[in-house]
């Protein structure tokens, strides 16, 4: 068997030199190794038979989707990798309303999925800031989102996975039953694998009814302190809010300056963006009114965003915060997570390793469920400056995460670029276990290899 009897297509397989650009640069690694070949498969037949080559060539495999990750995961380290690209599997299969279940491939987009099921009255809740990642990404990485804090993860919402396994067997895991204590969760333990154990061909997703009701409101606040404690008077006091994100004035400038659009509040220092929704209005004015009057003494302005072009635009801003750093400077964002009663004190202690380290930090970040994405600036450093600097601020960052009972990744995952701190991070038996569990489903280490741990 050849790649080309396999994908006869040359516009959907590429070859050593042929590979073009994109699959030989990263974001956020720079080492990127020449890769054997690139497939575009789309079908899961082909995807199959990709798998069962590479057994017979002994060739190890990597799954990629948009191409959007930030930790290394998608990334060839080793030399001689085939990728597999499922972007071109973007079928939205079927909408089951009787079960409530979307059927996908691997390859749709998350704003596609939105938009979607929206247009039929219903609701898919999670919300990673990247709209143009693809499903099949955001379970390799368990994305999470604005809206976790209400609704959860993408876990909470995966009821059926198809996947590929390492020797090019076909497992369906899971079921549309909403209960299950039948055995062991293997389509738990798939999703947020970061394509080491399966690839995913086919996914039924849960949606939800739409809200009937939603409100966004901008709180202002004189600082990054005041906006924390704002952020926790809010989750103790029963507001529930489905979205809850918190920025620095020097985060959302990033995004101002890009899109060419104002945040509607232009007061203080650190901003708290919230969404409430609900099926009933009278609910929904009750909780903006108690809101305004818990932080009344606390804010320096509360600003219900009263149109949805208003609603619209801040949000747009917050999402585009990511896409406007990457045209201004160069640097690493993070995704640590720490208990939510830490949460302030995380963002403190970034601002105090910003002192101690010279390196410019912002933070913005799912303040809800304590999800921070810490940003280290290279601004005008030289490369070996940078390199010194940032593994310093790094090590004491996650030393700190660590202290608090907190995480490396809540929701970007692994890759390669925070393998080390997870270990230090962990349990030995944990990482034991972990790899255990890759020996018993990947024994020759053929999918995505060097990634996690």
């Amino acid at each position: 068997m050849k790649l080309q009897t396999i994908i006869p297509d040359h516009e959907r397989l590429f070859l050593d030199k042929d590979v073009p650009e994109a699959y030989k640069t990263d974001h956020s690694w720079k080492d990127v190794a020449a890769v054997k070949a690139v497939a575009l498969p789309e079908l899961e037949q082909e995807i199959i038979d990709l798998v069962t080559y590479a057994n017979q060539e002994d060739l190890t495999i990597i799954a990629r989707g948009a191409g959007t990750g930030v930790a290394g995961s998608q990334v060839p380290t080793k030399g001689g990798e085939v990728i597999i690209d499922v972007h071109r599997m973007n079928r939205i299969l079927d909408l089951d309303e009787e079960t409530m279940t979307l059927t996908v491939e691997p390859g749709v987009k998350l704003q596609e999925i939105q938009e979607f099921v929206e247009r039929k009255g219903y609701f898919y809740p999670p919300d990673p800031g990247s709209k143009n990642s693809t499903i099949g990404g955001n379970i390799a990485t368990n994305a999470g989102g604005m809206r976790a804090v209400k609704y959860g993860t993408t876990r909470d919402y995966v009821r059926e996975l198809d996947v590929v396994l390492p020797d090019g067997q076909k497992a369906t895991l899971g079921s549309l039953n909403i209960k299950d204590s039948s055995g062991y969760d293997l389509k738990d333990l798939f999703i947020g694998s970061e394509g080491t154990l399966g690839i995913t061909t086919r996914i039924k997703l849960k949606v939800l009814p739409m809200p009937k009701y939603k409100q966004s409101v901008i709180l202002a606040f004189d600082s990054l302190k005041a906006a924390t404690n704002g952020v926790l008077s809010i989750l103790k006091n029963g507001v529930e809010p489905a979205a809850l994100e918190l920025f620095e004035r020097g985060t959302i400038e990033y995004s101002e300056k890009f899109t060419e659009k104002k945040l509607p509040s232009q007061k203080g220092d650190a901003y708290i963006l919230m969404t409430l929704d609900s099926n009933e209005q009278e609910d929904l004015s009750r909780r903006v009114s108690f809101t305004e009057n818990l932080l009344k003494g606390q804010a320096a302005e509360i600003l219900p965003l009263s149109t949805p072009e208003e609603e619209e635009k801040a949000w747009f801003l917050r999402d585009h915060i990511l896409v406007a750093l990457m045209q201004f400077t160069e640097f690493e964002m993070l995704d640590e997570v720490v208990p939510i009663n830490r949460f302030a004190e995380m963002i403190s202690y970034t601002k105090e390793l910003q002192e101690k380290h010279g390196i410019n930090v912002i933070n913005f970040g799912h303040a809800g469920d304590g999800n921070i994405h810490t940003v280290l600036m290279k601004e005008g450093m030289d490369e070996a400056a940078w390199q010194t600097k940032r593994k310093a601020y790094l090590d004491d960052l996650y030393s700190k995460v660590h202290e608090l009972g907190g995480l490396p990744s809540a929701e970007h995952g692994i890759g390669v670029i925070k393998k080390g701190y997870l270990e230090k991070m962990s349990q030995p038996v944990e990482i034991q276990l972990m790899r255990k569990v890759k020996r018993a489903i990947d024994p020759d280490n053929r999918l995505n290899p060097g990634k996690v741990f």
